[in-house]
């Protein structure tokens, strides 16, 4: 999935670091022959390519970034009280990722392109929202669930 560059840092090793809106970093390194990048060696280089999209091979795996945290949790819903905007395709705003509970029943979790599958999530189990990318849930039965949100800290 592309995403856009926000930011740069250098890592423990010094290696370039390109920040995503997603929350994820990918590393850019110039290693010729292999990468020729030398547009990250410089500060005007680099500012350049704010804005530029890269793969996000972690937001098509679905992974939540690792330091981000938890700020809002929804209510408990059942195959009653889901809100139909929930039923219906619709994302969380850029920067923000959700856990999906299950904690009763099952629900089928439907993602659309980009990163487009159908899931059955079963009680005890979760599923993850990536940022900006339609979803919907569908109760298949009983069932009962909630949201978690997360974002950077």
């Amino acid at each position: 999935m592309k995403r856009a560059i926000e930011a740069f840092h250098q890592d423990d090793l010094g290696d370039w670091v390109a920040d995503l809106g997603c929350g994820h970093g990918q590393h850019v390194r110039h290693q010729p022959p292999f990468r020729m990048r030398e547009w990250v060696l410089t500060p005007e280089g680099r500012a350049a390519f704010l804005g530029a999209e890269l793969d996000c091979v972690r937001c098509d795996r679905f992974e939540l970034p690792a330091d981000f945290v938890r700020y809002q949790r929804s209510a408990d819903f059942d195959e009653r009280t889901v809100p139909a905007g929930v039923l219906a395709d619709h994302s969380t705003k850029a920067g923000v990722w959700g856990v999906l509970h299950v904690r009763a029943g099952r629900l089928t979790y439907v993602v659309e392109p980009p990163l487009a599958r159908e899931t059955i999530v079963e009680a005890g189990k979760t599923a993850v929202i990536v940022p900006e990318v339609k979803h919907r849930v569908r109760a298949e039965g009983t069932v009962r669930f909630f949201v978690e949100f997360y974002r950077r800290p």
